[in-house]
């Protein structure tokens, strides 16, 4: 594990902190292309770190009132069988396919987060979304997300924003969402994969202290700033994954 390596984690946590999501989304390109772990290595591994960091962000959004704790736990537990399912499934695709259909994903969520849509502002009664919708919205993202290692912020955070979430709680709430069903997808992983723990722990912990930062930042920057800045961070995150996939 290189100083590189760490130096990245320290972005991948700030950009969670700010965004709510986007940890995956670099945890595994970083251990894929810069730390050499094989796709499946870096994805269980990623969903410890990502899970783990989003514990202290769920904290530092709740006590700014950012977390909508009933869509929240809802969502996130519908993750979290979703996850499981997804993680298992995972292991019967090839690494390179994986990360193919990620990079594909990060596409979807940055044309809902660049096309925008009208919410609620922080002056207006924040909307409550269905129970069917929300729970298969839920088991959805949650089997996507274990299957490609990811948290799955870069899918919760446009589906809470469609829902009628302000950025800034959609923010919030998708650290927790992420921490449910990072580790119910973990959990599926270990059976079939190996995990350097001492590396793991090393990047969770420099990727807790800056997101911790980037979750104080957040709630001083305008949402629709945040909400077109995290579509542009994910089509250039789609655009370097799939490129690195093309044969050459």
């Amino acid at each position: 594990m290189t100083v590189l390596c760490l130096a990245l984690f320290a972005v991948v946590g700030l950009t969670m902190g700010l965004l709510g999501g986007g940890g995956g989304v670099l945890t595994v390109p970083i251990l894929t292309y810069v730390a050499g772990y094989s796709a499946k290595a870096a994805i269980a591994t990623s969903l410890f770190i990502v899970g783990t960091a989003a514990i202290a962000g769920v904290v530092t959004h709740a006590r700014a009132g950012r977390v909508q704790w009933r869509t929240g736990y809802l969502f996130g537990a519908a993750g979290m069988f979703g996850a499981f399912l997804g993680g298992n499934v995972a292991r019967w695709i090839p690494g390179g396919v994986l990360l193919a259909v990620f990079a594909l994903m990060m596409g979807a969520g940055a044309i809902t987060m660049l096309r925008g849509r009208r919410v609620a502002t922080s002056g207006e009664p924040i909307p409550v979304m269905p129970l069917g919708p929300l729970l298969l919205k839920g088991a959805a993202v949650g089997f996507l997300s274990a299957m490609v290692g990811a948290g799955g912020g870069f899918l919760i955070v446009p589906v809470l924003v469609l829902g009628g979430l302000p950025m800034h709680a959609a923010v919030g709430t998708s650290l927790l969402v992420i921490a449910m069903q990072c580790y119910a997808g973990l959990a599926s992983h270990l059976g079939h994969v190996t995990i350097d723990w001492p590396a793991a722990c090393a990047m969770t912990a420099i990727a807790v202290a800056t997101l911790v930062v980037g979750a104080i930042l957040s709630g001083r920057v305008p949402q629709h700033r945040l909400r077109r800045g995290f579509g542009w961070f994910l089509v250039a995150m789609a655009v370097f994954v799939l490129a690195r996939q093309l044969p050459i």
